[in-house]
């Protein structure tokens, strides 16, 4: 009986000792199972924090000139002992490399989460990763395999968008049909309604607060969100790829002039409108240079230049010498009682510059025979030397119909002006055989945009010689803009009235009085504000003192939507998601399909 019992304890004890082996074994299989997962995170997760540095800071062209610098990505020894202790590999056979590849061709489409309704340009990219322990006492090699999708957003796909705070403090019955984005808080409230039909998005928070003189009591109007969903706060920063510094003071570099020695092809070098534009006009005391760049096979530029002399001590006068532009008037001035500046223009009759690109050898021979289309992005720099009580700025007018192209599909191409200084639209903009004067039916105009300083509209019965006199006696008449419109403005200082920027309905400076006779101002737009005015800097006033405000029939142009009819040279916001993140075999690179 104890030789029987004795044999029982060894056998049970064996049993257990045998238990207790196996159990080691399993829990340091799935420690090792663990570590390899981890290690194989590790290694995708930092080629995604470069690749997403790289396309925010640049662009997907960024991405894909660095393809072979990302597969050489791994966490290394130098970084941390601890990653010596495994070999990483890219499913491929390739040791101490990751696999990183587009598996999707780019293309325009819509865009998913919280930015579902807009659309953009996307990239599907795959990185992958397998690790094994090299001193693990089993072989053990796991894998972590994520696709990411890189998005490039056009801005005049929002209704509103801007790059810091967003105010409809105190605004007439307003709706906004498309998308609302701020990189900043929202701030609401007013006697009035304010409706959004789609969704709106900010970095920050919406808020009723007391602003420009006014108080939460004062705020009966309802604030109706009628998206899927209403709105959503906190969401991703959308920025320009221009590099790490987005703030407004960094973005407005675009519409400067590059300085000498920057490299065009930098990241913010690719954003310049400077450098975009096929027509570069550039103003000066004594010269108008203008340059036509074409990408034809020479490369080269042709600079057509006209040479302007004062005829007396006073900068403003100017005779033409050459008459190369016959679009051009240098020598018309007017005030500007917000600015309270007398404004020296750069003016161009559009109808006339639209037939002098069809026209001119210059240009045809440059753009028709290498190209077969006219260019489509001028800039404009007036650099003229001012007094304290003047500044330059630039005039459009005769703009009912711009200059585009009509492109074999049916689509044209539309119009974009550009510059650094303030800009001034005289009368209706871009409304072909006056199809969309005061409606939002915008089915026969072209894609445009208007890129200023900051932007001034002058209804079609303004007369400079009337610009010193009483607001009351400049007497608009109704007028129509159908153009996106990317922006300046003078940003508010805090909630005291005249430390306000007049909110989003005010961005379109005024100088008239369109109130007194109810006359409306149309604007078919996207409205995007990145930056500060910094030449146009007189802060906003309420109306009674140079304007009264118009019956305001603002509304998303929805032809932004489709990507053929997005005006010339629109900047692309970034923006990534995470697509699919899965744990498939080892050595396989296309687990569950593309």
């Amino acid at each position: 009986m104890v030789l029987c019992m004795a044999l029982i304890s060894i056998i049970v004890l064996a049993a257990t000792m045998g238990r207790n082996a196996s159990d080691a074994k399993m829990n340091e299989r799935n420690n090792q199972y663990t570590a390899n997962l981890f290690a194989a995170e590790a290694a995708v997760e930092k080629v995604i924090a470069r690749m997403k540095f790289d396309f925010l800071c640049g662009n997907d062209e960024y991405v894909t000139n660095n393809l072979s610098i990302y597969r050489a990505y791994i966490p290394t020894a130098a970084e941390d002992p601890y990653w010596g202790r495994f070999e990483f590999s890219d499913a491929q056979g390739h040791v101490n490399s990751t696999y990183v590849q587009s598996i999707s061709a780019k293309g325009f489409g819509g865009l998913q989460s919280q930015y579902a309704g807009l659309s953009g340009w996307t990239n599907v990219y795959r990185i992958l990763s397998n690790a094994r322990q090299t001193s693990g006492y089993f072989n053990l090699t796991n894998a972590v395999q994520e696709d990411i999708e890189l998005d490039s957003i056009p801005v005049f796909q929002f209704a509103i968008f801007y790059n810091g705070l967003l105010e409809f403090t105190w605004a007439a019955p307003f709706t906004v049909n498309g998308r609302t984005h701020a990189n900043g808080s929202i701030f609401v409230g007013s006697a009035s309604d304010l409706t959004f039909n789609s969704t709106v998005t900010t970095t920050q928070v919406i808020l009723k607060t007391n602003w420009d003189g006014k108080v939460l009591s004062q705020y009966t109007g309802a604030i109706n969100y009628l998206g899927t969903p209403g709105y959503s706060t906190n969401a991703q920063v959308l920025q320009l790829p221009i590099g790490t510094n987005n703030s407004p003071g960094a973005v407005r570099e675009i519409i400067n002039m590059p300085p000498t020695g920057e490299d065009p092809s930098s990241a913010l070098g690719l954003q310049r409108y400077y450098n975009k534009a096929e027509v570069v006009m550039l103003v000066s005391n004594t010269t108008v240079t203008v340059t036509l760049r074409t990408s034809i096979s020479d490369g080269s530029p042709t600079v057509i230049q006209a040479t302007y002399f004062p005829t007396n001590s006073s900068l403003t006068n100017y005779t033409q010498v050459l008459t190369n532009f016959p679009f051009l008037a240098l020598t018309n001035t007017f005030t500007d009682q917000r600015g309270n500046k007398t404004i020296k223009t750069t003016e161009i009759d559009v109808k006339v510059y639209k037939d002098w690109l069809a026209t001119n050898l210059s240009v045809t021979t440059k753009f028709l025979a290498g190209t077969g289309l006219l260019p489509n992005v001028l800039y404009v720099a007036d650099n003229r030397t001012n007094t304290s009580t003047q500044l330059t700025a630039v005039r459009l007018k005769n703009g009912s119909v711009i200059p585009t192209n009509s492109a074999p599909s049916g689509a044209a191409t539309g119009f974009t002006l550009a510059t650094p200084n303030p800009l001034y639209i005289f009368g209706n903009y871009n409304c072909p055989d006056g199809s969309a004067l005061g409606t939002t039916n915008t089915s026969k105009t072209f894609p445009a945009s208007l890129i200023s300083d900051a932007l001034t509209l002058l209804s079609g019965n303004w007369l400079d010689s009337a610009s010193s006199n009483s607001f009351t006696s400049r007497d608009a008449q109704d007028t129509t803009v159908n153009a996106a419109v990317l922006t300046g403005i003078v940003y508010s200082t805090g909630p005291a009235t005249n430390q306000f920027s007049g909110g989003v309905m005010n961005l379109p400076r005024l100088l008239e009085d369109w109130g007194s006779n109810s006359r409306k101002l149309t604007l078919n737009t996207s409205i995007v504000n990145f930056f500060s005015s910094v030449r146009a800097t007189n802060v906003f006033v309420n109306p009674g003192y140079y304007y009264y405000a118009p019956s305001r029939k603002f509304s998303f142009d929805l032809n932004f939507m489709n990507d053929a009819k997005l005006p010339p040279a629109t900047p692309q916001l970034g923006v990534i998601f995470r697509a699919k993140w899965r744990v498939p075999p080892p050595g396989i690179t296309t687990y569950a399909g593309q």
